[in-house]
Parts: C-alpha cells; sequence; structure tokens
C-alpha cells in the first residue's frame, strides 16, 4: 500500500508540474499581448520611459506581477521534469534542471522594475522638480535600467543551457522519445543564440525570440508530462524502474 501511495505522489507530482508549465506558457502569452496592445514601445529619448510611466504604471505593475507569477510556474514545472527524467538518465536532468531554475531566479530578481522607477518616476514628477533635477533622475533611470537588463541578460543566458542538457536527458527516457529530446535541443540553442545576440546589442528585441522558445518549451512539455501523469504504470511510464516494479508487484493477484 505505501509504494501504491508513493506511485500516486509522483504522479501528483508530474499532473500537476505539467499544468504549471501549461498555465505558465498560456499566462507569459497574454503578458506579450497585453503588453503589446496595452503598454507599447516606449517613447524614443532618454527621458521617454520616465515621462510616460505614470500613464502606465498600473499596466506595468500588472504585466511585472503576472511576470512574476509565471516564472514561479516555470520552477514548478522544471521540479516536474526532472522528476520524470532521473530514472533514466540523471546526470544531465539534474544539471539542466539546477540551471534552468537558477536562470529563472535571476529572472525572478529582475521581476519587479517597478518597484524602483515608481520613486524615480515621482522625484521627476514632483512639484518643483527643476530641469537639472530631471536629468539626473533620467541618468539614474538609465542606471536602473542597466542593472534589470543585466539580469535579464543572465537569466536568459542560463535557461536555454539547462535546456539543451534537458534534452539530452529526453534522448534516452522512453517517456518522451527522440523527438521531443531533438526538439527540445533545438529551443535550447535558439535561446542560446538569442541571448548571445542580445548580450552583444540590449538594445535588439530579439530577446523576444528567446523567450517565444521557452514558451514552445513549457506549452509542449507541460502538456506531455501531464500525460504521463496518466500513464499506467509500465515500460512508458516516467516513474524509475524500481518504482514500476513495486507498483506492479503490488497491483498485481494477491
Amino acid at each position: 500500500m505505501n509504494v501504491l501511495q508513493q506511485v500516486e505522489g509522483e504522479k501528483g507530482v508530474l499532473r500537476w508540474g505539467g499544468l504549471a508549465g501549461v498555465l505558465g506558457g498560456v499566462l507569459f502569452l497574454f503578458v506579450f499581448v497585453f503588453v503589446g496592445a496595452v503598454v507599447g514601445p516606449d517613447p524614443a529619448g532618454p527621458a521617454g520611459p520616465v515621462t510616460r510611466f505614470p500613464e502606465i504604471k498600473a499596466a506595468r505593475t500588472l504585466e511585472n506581477g503576472l511576470y512574476l507569477v509565471v516564472i514561479a510556474l516555470f520552477v514548478i514545472h522544471f521540479l516536474a521534469l526532472y522528476r520524470a527524467l532521473r530514472g533514466s538518465s540523471i546526470a544531465p536532468a539534474l544539471f539542466g534542471s539546477v540551471l534552468a531554475i537558477v536562470g529563472l531566479a535571476v529572472l525572478a530578481a529582475g521581476a519587479l522594475p517597478h518597484v524602483a522607477t515608481t520613486r524615480l518616476s515621482d522625484l521627476y514628477h514632483a512639484a518643483g522638480a527643476t530641469p537639472q533635477d530631471q536629468a539626473t533622475v533620467v541618468l539614474l533611470w538609465q542606471a536602473n535600467q542597466g542593472i534589470f537588463d543585466a539580469l535579464l541578460a543572465a537569466g536568459l543566458v542560463l535557461v536555454p543551457i539547462g535546456l539543451v542538457a534537458l534534452g539530452v536527458a529526453m534522448l534516452r527516457a522512453p517517456a518522451f522519445g527522440k523527438g521531443i529530446g531533438v526538439a527540445t535541443v533545438a529551443l535550447g540553442v535558439i535561446g542560446i543564440g538569442s541571448a548571445s545576440a542580445f548580450l552583444l546589442d540590449p538594445l535588439s528585441p530579439v530577446a523576444v525570440v528567446g523567450f517565444l522558445a521557452l514558451i514552445v518549451f513549457h506549452l509542449v512539455l507541460g502538456w506531455n508530462v501531464h500525460r504521463l501523469s496518466r500513464a499506467p504504470v509500465g515500460t512508458g511510464s516516467a516513474l524509475p524502474a524500481d518504482e514500476r516494479r513495486l507498483a506492479a508487484a503490488d497491483l498485481g493477484p494477491a
């Protein structure tokens, strides 16, 4: 009975982890659409973003809050992926999951820039602020944005490297197959290329490509992991071989 309970617990990890991946991907797509439709691009010029900020403060707050929720959901999904892959290829599964989660942690550290920019905006638009004061705030705004861009770049480098390692682990996992493994490696390579371009030119919008690759990964793998949670215990199960044998023994005739 204890083995059966453990198997059900492991399936619960896959079930909820897969759903977290799918939900995170859908929510991330919504954030992209929301930013494009409501927030839009910042005005040109150094003072453009800080000048416009009061108009879009509520939208930016919602955007950043949803982004942080997405990152949390992705962490849950990566943990479930490690659980699903450790039985067949523990080394790349462990390294890939850790690298991806560390990358997400770095992205989470830069997920709420409005906490800092709100104060700078208040100083810029304060009554009695002189042109010199406003010019200083613009410089501080740019320095602040540079810090958040650095966190974004670091996260965008680490996460796709983790995807490549997870894809290698999937190549040896019967529950996933070579097709999904190759696709995951390809998405990781696309993400690495996007991150490299972003490192060379932080003003380039190419970072969007890396995020889109991450969204596709979580949507596809999230559904696949959730599907594994409904598979009967056997050769197609994502559970390690020893647990499958114990569960099969408990499910057999008394």
